[in-house]
């Protein structure tokens, strides 16, 4: 059975392939500086990749949607846009999918399994996988493509791409251009953590004016820790022999000026604003008046472009004249005061009446909250009687 979800004799139907665990990494037969990013989910294993895309995934998954039918007029999302993968996981999942897709390959993948009958758009559209997506051109120049080796017919595949090149179908991977960079975070973390698990190094010598054959040393190490081994009592040495203890300083043995480089320098392959959000060293300073400037900081600099291309993505699936966008003023939280304050504004100058501020503060509507304020200006007798 055919594992590609959106064919139409499978839908509705969950795919069944399952993708094979992130690959280990581990040192043997590769050494520390050795790490394999040929899949996407193996950069995640360096934290601030990781902190980066799930920040905008999460927000992306928890920030309101909204749905303008026409300009300027809310309306509930259609029935189809509230589950576009039609796996019964929602919107949520799949514009999380969407982002982790686009930040970390470059590029998004869907096979279409739905369609509206009027003018032709999908509505139900598949993600797969970036890295078992494979597109090649046939002799007239046109793309073929194939997804675990299965060729899906140029109509059913559905395709949206991130730092596009002049000449290539895909977008630019992110990780596979910066792959020595996130590359080098993960091997100091690993180095760093397997120096205190298994002991990077000796911790003393013992050395002899002698020469000694392998034999000998031997001999002399056993005797020594013989001596020393669950015993707190001083040894005695002849002559010729010296102990050195070898130590090194955490900040050393943990590599922590290489990881806060490495970890700075990856969220900057996502964007300006990251790296400050984070706190990582960027050879500047960032400073907020508050907690709503920080907001709008990580909103402006950081994520906001990449929920520029959902809204692209989503809104290509509309009618001419829809849109979507998400409610970016679900981020940006102010305190109560300054909250109320602006509330008072925009009645005063009728931007907006009672009931609409009352669904803001997640309030029931009043009859008489419909009307513009009777304090408005405008509202108001222009001879003041």
């Amino acid at each position: 059975m055919s594992f590609l979800l959106g064919r139409r004799e499978q839908r509705g139907r969950p795919n069944p392939f399952v993708e094979p665990p992130i690959p280990p990494n581990s040192a043997q037969g590769g050494g520390y500086a050795r790490v394999d990013l040929s899949r996407a989910e193996a950069s995640l294993q360096k934290i601030a990749v990781w902190a980066c895309v799930n920040l905008v995934a999460t927000i992306s998954e928890t920030m309101p949607l909204q749905y303008f039918p026409r300009p300027r007029e809310v309306a509930p999302l259609p029935s189809w846009l509230a589950d576009p993968a039609g796996d019964g996981h929602g919107l949520p999942d799949w514009t999380s999918q969407y982002v982790y897709s686009a930040m970390l390959r470059g590029n998004v993948y869907g096979v279409t399994a739905e369609r509206d009958r009027l003018r032709g758009t999908p509505t139900q559209i598949a993600l797969q996988h970036p890295d078992l997506v494979r597109p090649s051109l046939d002799r007239d120049g046109k793309v073929e493509w194939r997804v675990n080796g299965e060729e899906v017919p140029a109509a059913d595949m559905w395709h949206r791409r991130v730092h596009p090149v002049p000449g290539r179908v895909l977008g630019l991977s992110p990780v596979e251009l910066q792959a020595l960079t996130i590359g080098t975070g993960i091997s100091a973390m690993r180095f760093g953590a397997q120096w205190f698990q298994d002991g990077g190094h000796p911790s003393a010598i013992l050395s002899s004016e002698q020469s000694l054959d392998q034999k000998q040393a031997n001999t002399a190490k056993q005797r020594f820790m013989a001596a020393v081994f669950g015993r707190r009592e001083p040894v005695v040495l002849g002559s010729g022999w010296k102990y050195t203890s070898i130590q090194i300083a955490p900040n050393e043995s943990q590599f922590l000026e290489t990881n806060g480089y490495t970890s700075a320098e990856c969220c900057r392959i996502f964007g300006p604003g990251f790296a400050e959000i984070f706190g990582y060293e960027t050879g500047g300073s960032l400073t907020y008046s508050n907690i709503e400037q920080r907001s709008l900081d990580l909103l402006t600099y950081a994520v906001d472009p990449w929920l520029v291309r959902v809204e692209r993505a989503l809104t290509g699936l509309l009618q001419p004249g829809e849109v979507v966008k998400f409610n970016r003023g679900a981020l940006v939280r102010t305190d109560l005061l300054t909250r109320y304050k602006a509330h008072a504004v925009a009645l005063r100058n009728q931007f907006k009446v009672i009931n609409e501020v009352r669904d803001l503060e997640d309030l029931e509507p009043v009859p008489w909250g419909a009307e513009p304020s009777k304090d408005a200006p405008a509202n108001k007798d222009p001879s003041g009687g």
